[in-house]
């Protein structure tokens, strides 16, 4: 991308004929925001690209963008490439499973009604996430839960004017805080997913939210912005019904320096990193997807860092570059999406890697 609105390398595939627009089910991309509440670059490229759809299949726009995921996070801190994937499907499930032993990357995906800001993080949300991702689910045809990989989640945040709408009808919100919003909104998505993969302790209650650490979803990423006002998901997993030469393995990552994570996701698909990914490998893989957090107890294996004590960088900034940069050296590539903010995702003050990749030729 040369900037939030750029679409023009997708619009090239689709006059090519490489893609068709009408298989296109969802987009996952970083654009150069800050990341944060009025990070309106991610709007920016939605907008632009639901109007490059709509010309290509008659679709009017606002239709688009509400039935094709746009899960989008800012912030291309450091070495950090502004980019989109775009996920695309055709075809119908088989009688008989394709391939029984790998199955192949199945995708699924699901919109929540319009989420109030009352619900915003708290159990309702938690509750409305969960029915999206089991709908998701049974739109990919994944029926266990051990088959999904990877499961994005993008959620409505909390500004003043919805406030301000709350109180108008009588509503409280959890907090006024619009950041404070965001990391509740992501981790309430985090316990919705979890919920639905049969992860969530049944003690569990929206009280734990920011609360409770020991609680995550190992397989759950999930961002908050402002350009969206239910949840959207995508589900991500490997089926024996699908067909393609794609497959999705993920890994969770202890802390911002687990290198060894960054590698066990690879090791699934086959890929060797000794150090970097070589030349042949590298053109295998087609999306790197991260999730990450500044330990939240000032500390890195026992020494100590900055992050959270910085009033000239947001913390999610710092995390982003410093993850962004280990992964990318491993990858050899700097388009990744590296998305800070994992409350509840992977281990607490770590996150979680996860590689879309072909099989060898």
């Amino acid at each position: 991308m040369a900037h939030p609105g750029d679409v023009s390398a997708l619009a090239s595939l689709i006059d090519a004929g490489e893609l068709r627009a009408r298989d296109i089910v969802a987009f996952i991309g970083k654009t150069e925001g800050n990341g944060g509440v009025n990070d309106f670059t991610r709007g920016y490229f939605t907008q632009s690209l639901m109007a490059l759809l709509a010309r290509h299949t008659g679709e009017p726009a606002e239709a688009l963008a509400a039935r094709i995921p746009c899960v989008l996070s800012g912030g291309t801190e450091g070495v950090l490439s502004p980019h989109f994937v775009v996920f695309a499907r055709h075809g119908d499930a088989p009688a008989q499973p394709v391939d029984t032993v790998n199955g192949s990357l199945a995708i699924g995906t699901a919109f929540t009604d319009p989420l109030p800001a009352e619900a915003v993080g708290r159990w309702a949300q938690v509750e409305s996430v969960a029915a999206a991702v089991r709908a998701a689910m049974n739109d990919a045809g994944l029926t266990d839960p051990r088959e999904i990989e990877f499961v994005q989640v993008k959620c409505p945040c909390i500004t003043s004017a919805r406030v301000q709408d709350a109180a108008a009808r009588g509503q409280t919100v959890v907090t006024t805080d619009a950041n404070r919003s965001m990391a509740l909104s992501r981790a309430a998505g985090a316990f919705g997913i979890a919920l639905a993969l049969g992860e969530l302790p049944a003690s569990a209650t929206d009280a734990d939210l920011l609360a409770d650490f020991a609680v995550a979803c190992n397989r759950a990423s999930v961002s908050s912005g402002v350009e969206v006002t239910c949840n959207e998901v995508i589900v991500l997993g490997n089926s024996t019904r699908w067909s393609g030469p794609l497959r999705i393995a993920h890994a969770p990552m202890r802390d911002a320096l687990d290198l060894p994570a960054v590698g066990a996701a690879l090791d699934r698909l086959g890929i060797a990193a000794r150090p970097q990914v070589d030349d042949a490998d590298r053109d295998r893989i087609a999306a790197v997807l991260v999730k990450c957090e500044p330990d939240r107890r000032g500390q890195i294996r026992g020494a100590r860092h900055t992050m959270l004590d910085d009033t000239d960088i947001n913390a999610q900034r710092h995390i982003r570059g410093a993850v962004g940069a280990l992964v990318a050296g491993v990858m050899g590539d700097g388009r990744l999406f590296v998305s800070g903010g994992a409350e509840h995702q992977g281990p607490d003050g770590g996150g979680l890697v996860a590689v879309i990749a072909a099989g060898r030729a």
